[in-house]
């Protein structure tokens, strides 16, 4: 018989049996009275690969530490991470997403391995932040989600995004040598995440609307005392969610995930939250699809000022409140499912009941009657050249429809080097395929090509498609997520330079102006490029992954 106040770990260490288990248990910690203890995991996600994990060792000690003062045994873990940053531009990239699948995989096998009865996981960066939360859905035992929380701005209020901006200023002659220098030295202070609504602010931000963390979470700094406060909390909370038998099923439903869509429209998040909310809602087994952002996009506006496209960083929201007067705001004018359970064991509106409104003198958050836009900056796109959808991250900034002439580049490192060298002029649409989640593999993100083209100075005249995906720091006339990928024999692989592609963003359409009968004849001739590798993670992801309008996940076989 299990015990029901420790129904995994009691079945790893009680008994006369387990005295091995014990044994193994005693050198890392255990005394004889932990053994009767709900045994709480800590998943950190620590590296000194990336400042925006650097700092989570510290997070993941504090919630050890709330667990055991809530009379849990914690029991601390670590799993990887890499920098979507340092390896932008690179093959390296290719392993980004793939560090997504990896992590969830790693969560839920050392959590299942070892019997906890629930567990807290801590991301810091684009990937283990869903990952983690893809872990908790998947495993389904009590848990919180921990945002490692975000990076000040550096000199002049910049950040990374300024860096790949000025890349694009220097091959245009606007940049310095020594201004690009001073730009490269002073953007990143510090500890945490990329400064501005990119994808860790924007998940963080989703995973707190889910109900995965405790409430204004994702609207703290990475160095500061109300982020270690905040870890302190889940750890003990996860205790009493495994007193009270909450588990993440309990919380995620499709009206949570409706909030978080609700949540990243007001904010103008990242593209890359599609992609990722898809795949959590995989795991938990919701049948989320890309026609349900159209349908919440349609009556959700668009409220924040935030970089990319706008001037705000999430350290300049936190000083207004964070998002939790906004998500009050949604909540008050209907646009939120208040009923929805939360970790804390109370529903979001009571979460959100005594929450003050913004300052009357902050310009960062709009009011609902005069929004940045009306409805949704997540446009799903569908048309010739898209059959089964397309994202685009539409502000109104870069105007609703855009008719050029197809450039066309097989990957990254080509389509790159035409912007930096000035081949793409104005008029052009730049078509950067096989970077798709099996052609790439591993969709690698676009911020490289998106940040030379700001920093040329094209940002109204070019717009880039691809079937892979843009960085939450990519903002301009930028189309990803295609699919059918072009390694599939989808119509972006069927593209030729000199090609008129129109995107309306009004319509949802992106079509290319060729000929059904054309097409036809090009598909004869096309023919599937060699792998990128035959061997290794690389090989098992492609054989594996899903498309990107599926969530591009690697867990679903049927």
């Amino acid at each position: 018989m299990t015990d029901p106040k420790r129904p995994y770990s009691s079945i790893v260490v009680d008994g006369v049996e387990q005295a091995p288990s014990r044994a193994m248990l005693y050198p890392v910690g255990f005394t004889r009275e932990d053994f009767a203890k709900p045994q709480v995991g800590i998943a950190s996600t620590w590296s000194m690969v990336t400042p925006c994990n650097m700092h989570i060792n510290e997070l993941a000690d504090a919630a050890a530490m709330g667990a055991d003062e809530a009379g849990a045994k914690s029991v601390l873990f670590n799993t990887i991470t890499v920098s979507d940053g340092i390896s932008m531009g690179t093959p390296g990239m290719r392993y980004s997403l793939v560090s997504r699948e990896v992590i969830a995989d790693s969560i839920e096998t050392v959590v299942g391995a070892q019997g906890f009865d629930g567990f807290v996981t801590i991301g810091g960066c684009d990937k283990n932040m869903p990952a983690c939360a893809m872990a908790m859905a998947r495993l389904d035992r009590p848990s919180v989600f921990v945002y490692g929380g975000t990076i000040q701005t550096g000199e002049e209020r910049r950040d990374i995004v300024s860096v790949f901006e000025a890349v694009g200023g220097h091959a245009a002659g606007t940049v310095s040598d020594e201004e690009l220098l001073a730009v490269e030295q002073t953007a990143i202070p510090g500890p945490g995440s990329c400064a501005g609504m990119y994808t860790a602010n924007t998940m963080a931000s989703a995973i707190e609307a889910l109900g995965l963390s405790l409430p204004n979470s994702s609207a703290q700094e990475a160095v500061s005392q109300s982020k270690r406060e905040d870890a302190y909390r889940a750890g003990a909370a996860v205790a009493e969610l495994v007193r009270r038998g909450i588990k993440p099923s309990d919380i995620l439903s499709m009206e949570a995930f409706e909030n978080a869509i609700t949540v990243v429209t007001a904010l103008e998040g990242s593209t890359n939250a599609v992609l990722h909310l898809l795949a959590i809602a995989h795991a938990a087994g919701i049948d989320l699809t890309l026609d349900d952002f159209t349908r919440i996009g349609a009556k959700t506006p668009v409220l924040a000022d935030m970089r990319p496209a706008g001037n705000y960083a999430m350290s300049e929201l936190i000083e207004i409140g964070g998002i939790q007067p906004l998500m009050k705001t949604l909540l008050d004018a209907g646009l939120l499912h208040g009923d929805c359970p939360t970790v804390t064991g109370h529903t979001l509106a009571e979460n959100l009941a005594d929450v003050a409104p913004y300052p009357d003198s902050q310009k960062i958050i709009r009011p609902l009657d005069n929004p940045i836009k009306p409805d949704g900056h997540l446009v799903i796109l569908r048309g010739n050249m898209a059959p089964e959808g397309a994202v685009a991250k539409i502000t109104g900034n870069e105007g609703l429809t855009f008719t050029g002439t197809a450039r066309v580049f097989h990957g990254e490192e080509a389509g790159m080097k035409a912007i930096m060298d000035g081949t793409v002029q104005k008029g052009d649409v730049v078509v950067i395929r096989y970077e798709g989640p099996r052609g790439g593999p591993g969709m690698r993100e676009m911020l490289s090509p998106t940040g030379a083209i700001m920093g040329r100075g094209l940002a109204r005249d070019v717009a880039l498609i691809t079937d892979g995906r843009f960085s939450g720091g990519s903002h301009g006339f930028v189309i990803g997520h295609v699919t059918p990928e072009a390694y599939d024999g989808g119509p972006i692989g069927l593209v030729e330079d000199g090609d008129r592609i129109t995107v309306d963003a009004e319509g949802r359409e992106i079509n290319l102006h060729v000929s059904d009968e054309e097409l036809a004849a090009r598909r004869t001739r096309w023919q599937r490029p060699a792998d990128y590798t035959e061997r290794g993670t690389l090989a098992k992801y492609a054989r594996l992954v899903t498309s990107a309008s599926e969530g591009a996940v690697t867990d679903k076989f049927a």
